[in-house]
Parts: structure tokens; sequence; C-alpha cells
């Protein structure tokens, strides 16, 4: 399924995928298969497994859980160090691994439920420097975009993270180096900012679902049965 816009000596760009279930990767396969500027020429299960194989990538397209248990923070810088650019390629709908991704470097986020069209279109792009820009991506970045902006300042965050993951007051000023005044101070400032967006948090369990609604706090996992 050709997109019709690649010219007939095209430059082709080696792409590689880091996914561990195998029906993506041959899914990916079968998408990329009649680009003959897209060559899908290495996958792996990890990222590290992956540039044992191949290192000289254009781009790798990346899933965010793997059964390693890397984070997408790690597994971004490892590529980009290695002057890969990185496409990440999810089913997950989960706002803090793809903030954490996003923080170290990566050109979008893309949805494995997406047309063919606009997977082959978003590796095009990506795999020559563009960003991709999609919706995921925007919410990933800037937090849902159906709920309002608090405009926490960077040390706000910081406070609100270590507070609402379940740290005492005193525990957060000295991992911050703050007085525990100034904590209190913080989560005062914090809790009017989420009351003034028309998103009240007046306890430490509101502000713990604040904190996961903005993608400060990953969403909690599922217990697996077993």
């Amino acid at each position: 399924m050709g997109s019709g816009r690649v010219s007939e000596n095209p430059v082709v760009r080696r792409i590689g995928l880091v996914e561990d279930h195998e029906s993506v990767a041959i899914g990916l396969a079968a998408m990329l298969g009649p680009e003959p500027d897209l060559d899908l020429v290495a996958t792996g299960t990890s990222v590290a497994g992956l540039l044992a194989v191949d290192a000289a990538l254009d781009l790798v397209v990346l899933d965010l859980r793997l059964p390693d248990g890397s984070t997408p923070e790690d597994n971004v810088t490892a590529l980009r160090e290695r002057g890969i650019e990185v496409l990440v390629f999810t089913g997950a709908d989960n706002a803090f691994l793809v903030r954490s991704a996003a923080k170290a470097g990566v050109l979008g986020v893309l949805r494995k439920s997406e047309s063919v069209a606009t997977v082959v279109e978003a590796v095009r792009r990506a795999a020559s420097g563009e960003q991709v820009v999609t919706t995921d991506w925007a919410a990933a970045i800037d937090g849902d975009p159906q709920l309002s902006d608090v405009g926490l300042s960077p040390r706000q965050e910081e406070v609100l993270m270590l507070y609402a993951s379940g740290e005492k007051a005193s525990r957060v000023a000295r991992l911050t180096g703050l007085s525990e005044q100034t904590v209190n101070d913080y989560l005062g400032r914090i809790r009017q900012k989420y009351a003034d967006a028309g998103r009240p948090a007046p306890t430490k369990t509101d502000l713990y679902k604040r904190a996961v609604e903005d993608g400060w706090l990953p969403v909690p996992e599922r217990q697996q049965r077993t």
C-alpha cells in the first residue's frame, strides 16, 4: 500500500522496531514492506537487543511497555545517544509513560490502532527527522485537553509528585531541601490553583487523583491474576 509520494530513486531509511508482541512486528513489517524508502531491517524485544543486532538505524519504532522492565525515558535516551530518532508506537493509554518518553525527546506518539496510511506516513516523517504531531502526542505533553491547566511551577510540580505519591510533608521537605512550612505553603497554593481551575483537591487522595490525571504520577497498574 504505497503512498504515491516517493520518488523513483528514494533515500532508503533504515527502521528498527522494539516490541515484544510478534503480531505487532509482523503487522509493521507488512505495512512498510511495499514502501521503497522504508526498510524494516531489525526487530528486538529490548533496546539493548535491537542495538546488538543493528545500530545503523535512522529510526526506532518503540513500544513503551517492555518485558525487561526498562523505562521509556532510559530507552529513548539510549537510542538518541546513538544518534537514532524514536517514534513511540503504543496501544496503552498511559500519560505518565508517554510523558516520560516525551521528556527524553521522541519525535512523536502513535497509536497501534491507527490506519495503515497514517502509520506509514508517521514512520516516513519521523525517519526523516520530522516531528509527528498527533492528538495523543499533544495530550501527553500538555495533559488531557479536557482538563483545565492549573499552571503549576516546576517546584510546585515536584512537591505535588512527592506528596501525592504518599510522602509526608516533613519527608517532602527533606527531599526537596525546603522547610516544612514552605512545603505546606506550596500545598496550599497547589490546592488553590486546582480549585480555581474547577478541579478541587481538598484531600491528599484528591491531590493524588489530580496528579495522575495530569500525568505527573503513573496510572496504577492493575494486579495481574495468576
